[in-house]
Formats: structure tokens, C-alpha cells, sequence
């Protein structure tokens, strides 16, 4: 079950005393089947929860006790805090369920929890340019992915060919200030660039994320495959070790380290799509940086040489 379904309905039995897998359902928006799925799960973790047959009856916490939500310990407490306390300022919501939690949390964590949840600011524009905001699809999409509903979306391909399709969207992901959508089709698992949804409707059909699928293990499995795209073409060159960390930051996880010449230069390996991407991106370091191996980017290089040549000359 869900970590923030499972909080909730400790909320909700801790409010109401008793509450009923239909009661639960209706206020959660998911099934009876799966609200009835989660009381079983609590109480199979050891969660004090328990069901009573018979009219009026339903599930209540044992003896009315109170729960602690899960038992935080004090550093998993400051941990949570430290991670949803930057986005409180952004999100009236996120700062309201902060408060809540907060009152639900043992006294002698509060005063460490209210301490890192104030600690960290998050400022995602960058250096002279405007703050950039959610897009407004994220949170139409966000919504449905809680809701667990189908969205018929109008996507626009790599090559600018326009489809429709209905989709489970079964998690986010803001990689870099570009939002991807993870998704279910009849194909299986895709992934999908939001800037090139060009409109989404959210639909009344209700879907079931498989067992299975944990977005952060997915989203991993989706940067690798991307990652392995990207550095179909490789090149071995030497460089002064000075100016090895600026080669290591163009060219991120697709730099490796292969030794060190008589010379002193550092002989690396770094990978790109194409040899083009490769000399595009060493051009500008001039003789600082010699390509070894392939030819076609030293090609590539001598032709960018021979442009910059003809033009500034």
C-alpha cells in the first residue's frame, strides 16, 4: 500500500474512532476492495487496527489507541522534514499537512522537526533568469496519478508525428526542469516528455499500477537506457590534469579515467551519440585537448578547424 494512503487512514480511524472499508474508500477515492486491502495490510504490519462485525460496526484502532504514524524514529523524523520542508514555501498544502504532522509527532521530536523544516530554501531559477513554475499539465496529471484515473493525452513524437492515446500514468519525475511522465499502455511501460503533451483529459476509468513498479527503481532503469543512447560513440583523449574536472563537468558520467602519459596529460574516455557531438563539444578547447581515436571525430574537428578558419581567418 501507499505511504500517504497508509497516514491517512491512521488519520482517519485516530479522528473518528471507527471508521468502514466503504467510508474509507469513499473518502481516499479508490475501491472498497483496496480500502479493505489496506485495514488488512495495517493490521498484518502490527498496526493496533482491528475489525468489528455486525451493525455498527467497522474497523477501530485498539482501545482507541493513538499512533505515532509508523513510529518515526528521531532522525527519520528530521529526515522527512528536511525533504518536504523546501517545498511548504512553494505549496500551501504541503505547509498545512506539515503543521498537521507536526502535532501528530512525539513532543520531544517537534522541536528538531520545526528546526529542519526551516533549515533548507530551495531557489530553482537560475541566475538571471525569471522563477520558473510548475506546468499547469504536471498538475493535471499529478492529480490522476493519485487518483489512479486514465488520461487521453495528444502527444507529439521526436520527429513531429501527432498521436492520441489513453494512458495509466503511474508516476513523475522533474529531471533538470524538464517533466517526464511515466506511464502504462498497451505497449507496457513509456515514457513521456510533458512539454510535448499538448493537451490531457482525465478520464473516469479507474486503473491498477502494478504490484510491482516503484518509480524510483523505474525512472533509474529509464535514465540508463538514455544514458546508453547517449554514448554510443566514444573517444579517447589527452588533456592536462588541471583541466580534467572541466571535462568531467561537460561530459558528465560518459568521462572515465584511463591512465596517465609520460607527459603528464591524463588520458580519458568520453562518449557522446555521435562523433559531431563529440568535436562539438572539444572544439572550443582548442590544443588544450588532443583526440587520439576515432578518426571520424578528429574528421570532425578539422572540419569545424577549417570553417572557423574560412570565416574569422
Amino acid at each position: 500500500m501507499r505511504a500517504d494512503r497508509l497516514v491517512a487512514v491512521l488519520l482517519l480511524m485516530q479522528a473518528r474512532g471507527r471508521v468502514t472499508a466503504g467510508e474509507l474508500a469513499e473518502e481516499l477515492e479508490v475501491s472498497v476492495a483496496t480500502a479493505r486491502r489496506d485495514l488488512e495490510a495495517l493490521s498484518a504490519a502490527g498496526i493496533p487496527v482491528y475489525p468489528q462485525a455486525g451493525r455498527g460496526g467497522g474497523w477501530s484502532l485498539l482501545g482507541g489507541a493513538r499512533t505515532d504514524l509508523t513510529g518515526l524514529t528521531a532522525h527519520e523524523a528530521q529526515a522527512l522534514f528536511l525533504l518536504a520542508g523546501p517545498a511548504a514555501a512553494a505549496a500551501p498544502e504541503v505547509k498545512s499537512a506539515l503543521r498537521k504532522l507536526l502535532r501528530a509527532l512525539p513532543q520531544t521530536f517537534r522541536a528538531d522537526a520545526e528546526v529542519a523544516a526551516a533549515a533548507v530554501v530551495v531557489d530553482p531559477a537560475r541566475w538571471g533568469e525569471p522563477e520558473k513554475g510548475r506546468p499547469e499539465l504536471v498538475e493535471v496529471l499529478q492529480a490522476a496519478t493519485v487518483r489512479r484515473r486514465q488520461v487521453r493525452i495528444g502527444y507529439e513524437g521526436r520527429r513531429g508525428e501527432r498521436t492520441e492515446r489513453v494512458v495509466d500514468p503511474w508516476g513523475l519525475v522533474d529531471k533538470d526542469d524538464v517533466w517526464y511522465l511515466l506511464a502504462g499502455t498497451e505497449r507496457g511501460q513509456r515514457t513521456f516528455r510533458v512539454d510535448r503533451i499538448s493537451g490531457a483529459t482525465v478520464l473516469e476509468t479507474e486503473f491498477e499500477r502494478p504490484g510491482d513498479f516503484e518509480l524510483t527503481r523505474a525512472w533509474e532503469r529509464v535514465v540508463d537506457e538514455m544514458e546508453r543512447r547517449r554514448s554510443t560513440v566514444s573517444a579517447t583523449v589527452l588533456i592536462s590534469a588541471r583541466f580534467l574536472p572541466i571535462l568531467r563537468d561537460h561530459f558528465g558520467r560518459h568521462c572515465h579515467v584511463e591512465g596517465e602519459e609520460a607527459d603528464g596529460r591524463v588520458r580519458a574516455r568520453v562518449a557522446a551519440p555521435m562523433p559531431l557531438t563529440i568535436a562539438e563539444q572539444l572544439a572550443g578547447w582548442g590544443a588544450r585537448v588532443e583526440v587520439v581515436e576515432p578518426e571520424e571525430v578528429r574528421a570532425e574537428l578539422a572540419r569545424i578547424g577549417r570553417e572557423l578558419a574560412g570565416r574569422y581567418g
